[in-house]
């Protein structure tokens, strides 16, 4: 299943570790096989691993591309992950894990938010930009896999589950009383309402893109 967590200050605040720890220890259910954690200034991403395609710890998360310039943290699986693995290779991309998250990585760093429109499967993941200071966020366009966020003053905070998001002390939550109304109404959300006032369920199928020095 995997799960991650990860906090985003826009206005280069350090992130602490500690607290990107105890967002990822929320969410240790989704990951028993192991956990991983990158800082770099504003930016914290941390990731819970359930092992299923590649058991090695070649598939550790986040994961850097080869040159330190892109760092991911992703849950999902991506089926036809072969199919642009043996197109990646032939523009020269080398792999040294036999990981979807892997493929999904290098096929972002050769085609941008593009490649989202290639993948066929369930994911939803955190691409942080050492160069140009830029997160993205995406997910699934049916939106299987989960991506919650809220955005508050300089600070973005996201995770798989809310849970991690109250995990970090950022923010305190209220009922969302027209999200308990569509919910009750629906049994589901069609929106980007959750049950929690300021906390957003990223749509299915649409990316977000957020730069430091910009607010949220």
């Amino acid at each position: 299943m995997c799960g991650i967590a990860g906090l985003f200050h826009t206005d280069g605040a350090p992130v602490s570790s500690v607290i990107l720890k105890k967002m990822t220890d929320a969410i240790a259910h989704r990951g028993p096989d192991g956990e991983g954690h990158f800082v770099d200034g504003g930016l914290g991403l941390g990731h819970r691993r359930l092992s299923i395609i590649d058991l090695s710890s070649a598939g550790h998360q986040p994961m850097a591309s080869e040159d330190g310039r892109y760092v991911i943290a992703y849950n999902g699986e991506v089926y036809n992950f072969n199919e642009l693995r043996v197109e990646l290779e032939a523009v020269g991309h080398r792999f040294h894990s036999r990981t979807d998250s892997e493929v999904v990585l290098k096929a972002l760093v050769a085609w941008g938010s593009k490649a989202l429109l290639r993948f066929n499967g369930m994911f939803a993941l955190a691409l942080w930009d050492k160069r140009e200071r830029k997160l993205l966020l995406a997910r699934d366009r049916y939106g299987i896999k989960p991506l919650y966020y809220v955005c508050i003053g300089t600070s973005v905070v996201f995770g798989s589950e809310v849970k991690a998001i109250l995990a970090s002390g950022e923010c305190r939550v209220r009922m969302n009383k027209a999200g308990l109304l569509e919910y009750m109404t629906f049994q589901n959300f069609f929106t980007d309402q959750t049950l929690f006032e300021d906390v957003r369920l990223l749509p299915s199928g649409s990316y977000l893109e957020i730069h430091q020095g910009h607010s949220p």
